[in-house]
């Protein structure tokens, strides 16, 4: 909203430049009021940059931080992340409304979308569930339209101070997961159990560390009007006053 106002009103001040206040001060000579002037001088700088950061970020890219380990392998707290916003259409700044057609969400994509209960929050979650699925979840293993989800083993990262790792594949797209519990020997774990349909317009989402993931399974299926973007690309990590992780910077999001 800051963006917008201030782009729009140093916008008008060039414009009004352009074509009233530049020619009244050549009609006379040269004489300018000094803080017109100042304020045209301003705004002549800086509306180039705010409209193209505008843009950058209404249309392209945006960026955002991880605050939490909901993502976990995936991402991690302190990843500072890129959303292609035109992944699944192009909206209208401030107001929201899509204008545009590009895509749909696909699968196993990683998407920043807005809290329906409190759409100022940002989540990060999977897209597990299109519109028309049933999803079930039990026993650490995820079920789409009555076919169970592939899951194996992840050889070298078998398992860490929390958790278990393991390589699930949705799709065409396979990516890393975290149990809390061992679910490949069987272990119910931790997380709620159900089964779930998936309304039209709507999907279903999913944290990779399922244990500990406020996700559809709790805050229900997100509308696609909430949905802000698709996470690409990892360009910072960085928690507290800690060094840069400089092996995570770059990583493309899978």
């Amino acid at each position: 909203m800051i963006l917008t106002v201030l782009t729009a009103v140093t916008g008008i001040v060039v414009l009004f430049n352009r074509f009233y206040y530049a020619k009244r001060v050549a009609a006379s000579a040269g004489k300018e009021n000094v803080t017109v002037a100042t304020v045209v001088e301003y705004s002549r700088s800086f509306f180039p940059v705010l409209l193209f950061v505008l843009v950058v970020r209404s249309f392209v890219f945006e960026p955002f931080r991880i605050p939490s380990g909901s993502m976990i392998p995936t991402l991690t707290v302190g990843d500072y992340i890129f959303v292609k916003k035109y992944s699944y259409g192009l909206r209208w700044p401030v107001i929201d409304k899509k204008f545009y057609e590009t895509g749909e969400p696909e699968r196993g994509d990683v998407v920043v979308f807005r809290l329906p209960s409190d759409p100022s929050i940002n989540y990060i979650k999977r897209v597990v569930g299109l519109p028309g699925d049933v999803i079930s979840y039990d026993k650490g293993r995820l079920t789409i339209n009555g076919e169970l989800m592939p899951l194996s083993g992840c050889p070298g990262c078998d398992t860490d101070m929390r958790g278990y790792f393991y390589k699930e594949t949705l799709g065409s797209r396979q990516h890393l997961i975290r149990h809390v519990a061992d679910v490949m020997a069987h272990s119910a774990g931790r997380s709620r159990v159900g089964t779930y349909e998936v309304p039209a317009g709507y999907y279903f989402m999913m944290g990779d560390n399922r244990d500990n993931s406020q996700d559809s399974r709790f805050i229900g299926p997100i509308p696609e009007s909430n949905l802000v973007g698709e996470a690409v690309r990892i360009w910072m990590h960085m928690d507290g006053l800690e060094w840069p992780q400089w092996s995570r910077i770059g990583t493309k999001i899978q």
